[in-house]
């Protein structure tokens, strides 16, 4: 369960740092014979801040729960 908690807050801290992820994809528009046509499209993966926040948070408090029963 730590290692969960760990894992949360790690891909939380990178959410705040990277706001959003960009990559191009190649698409075939064309394909006639030896003649190939392509196009290259730019996409966005964007999410709010406050999901970084909330998977720290989250994150934070499965740590914490698996600190405390470590203990019984």
């Amino acid at each position: 369960m730590r290692i969960l908690g760990i894992v949360l807050i790690i891909a939380g801290i990178l959410m705040f740092v990277f706001g959003n992820i960009s990559f191009t994809t190649q698409k075939k528009v064309v394909d006639v014979g030896p003649v190939e046509i392509n196009k290259k499209e730019k996409k966005t993966i964007a999410w709010p801040n406050y999901a970084g926040g909330i998977t720290v948070l989250a994150g934070a408090v499965i740590l914490l729960a698996a600190g405390k029963n470590k203990g019984d």
